[in-house]
């Protein structure tokens, strides 16, 4: 599997173990030491290929995901399920299986244009990802089954908006979980 972008990830080990799983080029950040230069070079690789931010998927990682889109808009996003990204030894893209890394990257999210705010707070409340005792697993749930990470409920708004998951994807998903509780 050819990637054309160049997938950002947060170090060394991540650049291995992406490599092991697909053919691409990556920038390492690393991790939260992310500075200007990195962002420069980021910048330029946005520009000329394209990027695909690939982060760990806990909260250092989502903090440079942040810095990132902010510093340069326009890029794509692929997240890795924290069960997917777990192992004795840790947490992170490096732990991950060669099979979790291609299926990440083969469901990238990219921000066109302004969200469409499509869901609200009162999404979330329907769906009892807010609110209810089973909300904080309902979440992490969600975000591995359409692939955009666990969040928190301030962000799981934003992210389905931003990367603008349909009504029929967000609906089928919360199917499943519901039926998985029961």
């Amino acid at each position: 599997m050819y990637i054309r972008e160049i997938i950002i990830v947060e170090g060394k080990d991540d650049t291995t173990a992406v490599k092991r799983a697909v053919n691409a080029d990556t920038i390492e950040t690393n991790g939260s030491a992310i500075n200007q230069s990195t962002l420069n070079q980021i910048s330029h690789a946005q520009e000329k290929r394209g990027v695909i931010v690939f982060t760990d998927p806990d909260y250092p990682g989502q903090r440079i995901r942040s810095i990132i889109e902010e510093a340069v808009p326009g890029c794509k996003h692929a997240f890795l399920p924290r069960n997917e990204a777990i192992s004795s030894k840790g947490l992170g893209i490096e732990h991950a299986s060669p099979e979790s890394i291609r299926e990440a990257l083969s469901h990238v999210y990219e921000l066109t244009g302004k969200p469409e705010n499509m869901f609200t707070k009162a999404d979330l409340l329907e769906f009892g990802l807010v609110g209810n005792p089973r909300a904080s697993d309902r979440r992490r749930k969600l975000g591995d089954k359409l692939r955009i990470g666990f969040t928190n409920a301030k962000q799981l708004e934003k992210r389905l908006n931003m990367f603008q998951v349909s009504r029929s994807d967000f609906a089928s998903a919360m199917e499943e979980i519901l039926q998985e509780e029961q």
